[in-house]
């Protein structure tokens, strides 16, 4: 991958989360490709007419940012995570739902596309 500025805050992590926000940060790109990779909110973002998804490394989870939409779309997939209006939290000693990931990736995708139309 080429180095952006979410390269530098990845290396930035603690060492033992740093191949958890690495697979995030693959399987988001896999669904945008085209996305501007950049820091907002002092975060990793990955924006396409507008910011598409969020993430970050915490003590105990990966955080998941993919907006109130993102997550009241797939609420019935989350149960099993903390919630909040905006987040879902992926804890740290449990296997990352990738696919999960990249279908809410690609819904809130198509939701800035929509928009910008």
């Amino acid at each position: 991958m080429t180095p952006t500025p979410i390269t530098d805050y990845i290396l930035q992590q603690p060492p033992e989360i740093q191949p958890k926000l690495n697979q995030m940060r693959e399987a988001i790109l896999e669904i945008i490709p085209d996305a501007t990779e950049k820091i907002a909110y002092g975060i990793p973002t990955f924006f396409l007419k507008g910011n598409v998804v969020h993430f970050a490394g915490y003590k105990s989870h990966i955080g998941f940012y993919p907006g109130a939409d993102g997550i009241e779309t797939f609420a019935g997939e989350l149960g099993a995570y903390k919630l909040s209006k905006g987040t879902v939290q992926f804890p740290l000693d449990q296997p990352l739902p990738l696919d999960l990931v990249k279908r809410i990736t690609a819904f809130r995708k198509e939701q800035n596309l929509a928009k910008k139309k």
